[in-house]
């Protein structure tokens, strides 16, 4: 019987359907790969802004992750937002308990519009709890700062962030240089030891709502498939490059990125 590979996004809801969870189960179909999903919040959201966030209660959250694992094979898992320190530790400790695999940890703070993301009480539990467990963190510029407690302007500043950060316990990091003026397409990828740069091109355009859980999502959905983990970022880059490149211009803020390009390139 045809089968696919099967990843799960652990994210709270957009229901602008460009970042959040809709975005990853997007973004992992679109990379061959079979989605699944655990809501632990539900936010008010479109192109412009976010105007309400309300988080799932912890035995919801609960009661999806098990009911997943006990039917699923799941090669890969990515945590998106995740709002609050107790939505921290419950998903910290049921993936500890049932042994995730290829775990990525999209550390999502602030939303485009500004919005804060994750309570700052969540911080010390994402680093602490959720961190340890990870195979891949995937902080932007931004987020990085505030990780590692630094001003980052330079790609020396960059590798400094991603030894620091790589402290907190996790096997990867990739910084990503969307938000780094001096080299924007640039991400970079320490593993403990030896910095990977992955270069891309820049595409200049308004429209690129959601391309940070896209990107988490795809390379996830590349561990999921058995990737290295340097094929696995190579892969998501050319996906999210191209996503971005044929972006839809919808709503009157921030337009998503268009994950399925291939299938319904914009007219």
């Amino acid at each position: 019987m045809p089968t696919l590979p099967q990843a799960l996004t652990i994210a709270a809801s957009d229901s602008g359907g460009g970042a959040g969870i809709q975005a990853d189960i997007k973004a992992i179909h679109a990379n061959g790969v079979y989605a699944l999903s655990v809501i632990v919040a539900i936010t008010a959201q479109n192109t412009k802004t976010i105007t309400r966030i309300n988080a799932i209660p912890r035995e919801i959250i609960s009661a999806q992750v098990d009911a997943l694992f006990d039917d699923f094979a799941i090669s890969a898992t990515k945590t998106g937002m995740l709002f609050s320190a107790e939505i921290v530790e419950i998903v910290s400790a049921k993936l500890r308990a049932l042994r995730a695999k290829n775990l990525v940890v999209d550390p999502v703070m602030i939303s485009k519009s500004g919005r804060e993301l994750l309570e700052p009480s969540a911080i010390l539990s994402l680093t602490q709890k959720l961190f340890p467990l990870a195979t891949l963190v995937t902080p932007n510029i931004d987020e990085a700062q505030h990780l590692a407690d630094m001003k980052i302007t330079t790609l020396d500043d960059v590798k400094e962030a991603a030894r620091r950060i790589h402290k907190f316990g996790c096997h990867n990091v990739l910084i990503k240089g969307g938000h780094l003026l001096i080299s924007p397409a640039t991400d970079l990828l320490y593993d403990g030891s030896a910095f990977t740069i992955f270069h891309g091109e820049f595409i200049d355009t308004p429209n690129t709502h959601g391309t940070g859980c896209a990107y988490s999502a795809a390379i996830t959905a590349q561990l999921a498939k058995g990737m290295s983990m340097k094929d696995s970022v190579t892969n998501a880059k050319c996906y999210i490059t191209e996503a971005i490149r044929h972006s839809l211009a919808m709503g009157h803020g921030h337009g998503p990125t268009n994950p399925f390009y291939l299938i319904y390139p914009p007219k």
